[in-house]
């Protein structure tokens, strides 16, 4: 039978629905983490990782420095050529800063501005996304050290009347912190143009304020991931913006004043803070956004007004203050014994299809060469991973300004690229040796956090 022009008309619409909703649902399950996103990467060996073209400037790294020979157990130049790799495989620019003891090394390659060609440095300030729930977590076990909030008390005690019906006395606080609250994230209400497979929120909503209490209202408008506590827990940016709002009503003090004074200062983290405006504070390179290819070419949003990251993901920092930071606590200088132990007790949280160790504002992600403790975070086109040993002296934290550079296929997975493999390779240089990062085989998944969801069809 030959349809008639009203029913091709029809199934026309019909079609263009149904693949833009599919289109959505793959974008969205890339990004709705909590849209401080990053970017999944599988481990290969170097030599695998084939370059690719993108744009090129003449790769900087730190000043010369002493070898290994010389008594450092960092081989820098190994270090100075993983981190060009991942300039050469596509990445626009990268910045690094590794520790192990005394010792350290600082590097940069690519370009700040793809116009310009303005080189990145290794010192430039940088939207680090969800390690600020480190930061988060951090200062509320500081009010559980001083007696003012129960890890395992609902959070309705403390915000009567926040969570509604059952969740209200069901959900704790240590629930929020190690994200099996079952709260859904708030990213699909505060972009929803994401859901139809379109950036067009992204740029709607550039200069747009939100305020805590309505990002919450945007994840308990969605349907729960699970009933409170189960496992494995389901990754959400709305837990933290909770955890926000409780900090500001025990201390009296927006949480973000808090967290400045108490947390940040406290470790001596000179450029770290959060914005003020929509402009990053101090040196810092552009943030180019791919979207899986929907933004092209990718688009700058280092203009942004970040209230839609708060408590969950707004500070900006920088490598070396990375690490400070996580030696810092680590080393019990922020928090004290019991309650790092506390950060440290893991559950398995879901997040891009697989589950990973959470804890209570950090994860454990185990190398060839042992456990690391840290976080990740992915804003729009930025994107930074922060790893510290369990003493604190093998440390690397490295920042990046494209994101979601991977495309997507039509069953609804990422499809591998030469700059994952070759990120992988950087930071096991970094954390394990060059040897390790010659020879590991193993699968190794950095920048998990911020997936959250598969990527479905």
């Amino acid at each position: 039978m030959i349809p008639t022009r009203s029913t091709v008309r029809k199934d026309d619409r019909t079609d263009d629905r149904t693949t833009a909703r599919r289109r959505g649902r793959r974008m969205l399950a890339a990004t709705a983490a909590g849209a401080m996103l990053a970017t999944a990467v599988m481990a290969a060996p170097a030599a695998a990782v084939a370059p690719v073209t993108g744009p090129s400037a003449t790769p900087s790294a730190s000043p010369a420095t002493p070898s290994a020979a010389d008594g450092s157990p960092l081989d820098r130049g190994a270090l100075r050529q993983s981190l060009d790799a991942v300039h050469e495989a596509g990445m626009y620019g990268i910045y690094s800063a590794v520790r192990d003891g005394g010792h350290g090394w600082k590097g940069a390659s690519g370009v700040a501005d793809v116009e310009t060609r303005r080189p990145v440095r290794p010192d430039m300030r940088h939207r680090v996304g969800s390690i600020t729930k480190t930061f988060t977590a951090v200062a509320v076990l500081q009010q559980v050290e001083r007696g003012a909030v129960e890890l395992d008390a609902p959070v309705n005690r403390y915000l009567p009347g926040l969570l509604p019906g059952e969740r209200g006395g069901k959900v704790t606080v240590r629930m929020l912190l190690n994200h099996t609250s079952h709260i859904a994230d708030y990213i699909a209400g505060a972009f929803p143009s994401l859901v139809q497979g379109s950036p067009a929120s992204l740029d709607e909503h550039r200069f747009r304020t939100l305020q805590p209490r309505e990002l919450v209202e945007l994840g308990l408008a969605a349907p729960p991931t699970g009933e409170p506590g189960a496992t494995p827990g389901s990754y959400s940016n709305t837990n933290y913006i909770i955890a926000g709002m409780l900090l500001a009503k025990v201390t009296g003090t927006p949480a973000e004043r808090y967290i400045t004074r108490h947390v940040i200062d406290r470790a001596g983290l000179r450029d770290t803070s959060f914005p003020r405006g929509p402009r990053i504070p101090g040196p810092h390179s552009k943030a180019y956004e791919s979207l899986y290819g929907l933004i092209d070419p990718p688009r700058d949003y280092s203009v942004y007004d970040m209230s839609w990251g708060g408590t969950a993901g707004a500070l900006v920092s920088t490598m070396d203050d990375l690490n400070r930071f996580y030696r810092a606590l680590l080393r019990g200088r922020l928090v004290g014994a019991a309650q790092l132990a506390e950060m440290q007790k893991t559950v398995p949280v879901g997040v891009g299809g697989f589950a990973i160790d959470y804890g209570l504002g950090l994860y454990a992600l185990d190398l060839p060469c042992g456990r690391f403790w840290g976080h990740d975070g992915g804003v729009w086109g930025m994107g930074t991973q922060s790893l510290t040993g369990p003493d604190g002296r093998r440390q690397l934290s490295f920042g990046f300004n494209l994101m979601k550079y991977q495309r997507v296929n039509e069953d609804g997975q990422l499809e591998p690229h030469p700059i994952d493999g070759a990120m992988v390779s950087h930071l096991l240089a970094g954390l394990c040796g060059t040897d390790t990062a010659r020879t590991a085989q193993a699968p190794v998944t950095p920048l998990p956090a911020d997936r959250m969801l598969s990527i479905k069809r």
